[in-house]
Parts: C-alpha cells; sequence; structure tokens
C-alpha cells in the first residue's frame, strides 16, 4: 500500500467567489448551535466548525455531480456484494467536547452498518461513518482532514480535478493510499473514468458501466 500523510499543506488554499462561501470567526458552540437551528435542515448549504471558526459554504453544480455519481457507485457495489449499507448524505457530523462539526458531501456506513441501523446518529454515542466523500470543486477554508480525524472517521474519499484520491486514518492522521477499506478490490484510479463517461453517456449508463466492472472484478 502506497502511503502518504496528509498535511495541511498537501491542500493549497483556493480563493472562491465571496457569494459561495462565508467564514465567520469567534463563534461560540452556542452561537454555531443557534445558528443552526435558525438555518434549518432544509438548505442548500454545507457547514464546517472547527473551535470558533464557522465555514457556510454554497455547493456548485460541478461540485454535486461527481458527489451524486461517487453515492450510485458505492450503492452499485453494496448490491453487487449483497450487503447492506446506510447512507445518510451530508448528515450534521458533531461533538461538543471537541468543539467540532462537519457536513460531508455524502457518507456511509457499511462496516458499522449493523450497529447504527434505524439509530439516531449521535456522536460519540455511536461509530462516526465508515467513509465519508468530499467533492472539491473549490478549497475548503478549513482543514477538514482535520475535524475529520477527530471525529474517528476512518475512510475518506475526495474527489477533485478528474481524480479520486483515497486516505485512511492511521494514528490520527490521514494517509493517502491506492485502496479502499471498505471496498479493497476495486480500481479506484478507474472511478474518475465513469464519472468523465456520464458527461457523454448520461449518469444511470455510467453506473451500469460501473456495475458490469464490478461484475468482472468479482469471483
Amino acid at each position: 500500500m502506497n502511503a502518504q500523510t496528509a498535511t495541511p499543506s498537501t491542500f493549497p488554499q483556493e480563493s472562491a467567489p465571496a457569494e459561495a462561501r462565508v467564514v465567520l470567526r469567534g463563534v461560540s458552540w452556542q452561537t454555531f448551535k443557534a445558528l443552526m437551528a435558525d438555518i434549518g435542515e432544509d438548505r442548500a448549504c454545507r457547514i464546517a466548525y472547527d473551535q470558533g471558526i464557522l465555514e457556510i459554504r454554497v455547493p456548485y453544480e460541478q461540485h454535486e455531480e461527481p458527489k451524486i455519481l461517487i453515492s450510485s457507485f458505492v450503492e452499485a457495489l453494496a448490491d453487487e456484494l449483497e450487503i447492506e449499507i446506510r447512507q445518510l448524505g451530508a448528515l450534521t457530523l458533531e461533538r461538543e467536547d471537541l468543539t467540532r462539526a462537519v457536513e460531508p458531501d455524502t457518507c456511509f456506513y457499511i462496516q458499522n452498518e449493523s450497529q447504527v441501523r434505524g439509530k439516531e446518529i449521535k456522536l460519540p454515542n455511536v461509530p462516526p461513518p465508515d467513509l465519508v466523500v468530499e467533492s472539491d470543486y473549490t478549497h475548503s477554508s478549513l482543514n477538514k482532514f482535520n475535524i475529520y480525524a477527530s471525529l474517528g472517521v476512518p475512510e475518506l474519499w475526495r474527489y477533485r480535478k478528474q481524480s479520486l484520491q483515497v486516505y485512511q486514518l492511521v494514528e490520527g492522521e490521514y494517509q493517502l493510499t491506492d485502496k479502499s477499506l471498505a471496498f479493497p478490490f476495486i480500481p479506484i484510479a478507474e472511478v474518475p473514468g465513469f464519472i468523465e463517461q456520464s458527461k457523454i453517456i448520461g449518469q444511470r449508463a455510467a453506473v451500469r458501466l460501473f456495475r458490469a466492472r464490478i461484475r468482472d472484478l468479482l469471483p
């Protein structure tokens, strides 16, 4: 397994249009919770909160489409393997004791699905999701890798610039790897190609091609 430790310098900070992202500093946990209650759950924005810094971000179309396709690929994997998964979308993952919170683009319980089936997700009373997916069209102002690591998320997929990177949590830090913990047999490098094909043949056709590829790989 090829491994590379993920550090803040690994992810250069790029600017995004002002209307796409708002960063507030000096926000207490109580104020953060009050703001989230006022905004409500039926919203298009994503949030990340790290010890007093709150980021509110509105995803672009270019951000959303890869996430949707990756979700469909994970669902196809589960169907072909005949396993249960629990997908919870942009579930707010938060720990008041750590004063950190984050909303992934989507997240999955896979290895621990049976432990959380039908349960309300309240960290740390239940395990964190086994897999979170981030589709980065623009960079976050916060180092969300640090937030996910503190929450104990074991695997993170990051799609950016037609590339899918897989990270595993090792001794509190994410390391870049060429294999997935949840699905070690899938060729990670091939996944972006299916996303690109969807622009020509359509999303469902791309998912069908991906499913056929998985069937070829399975014994």
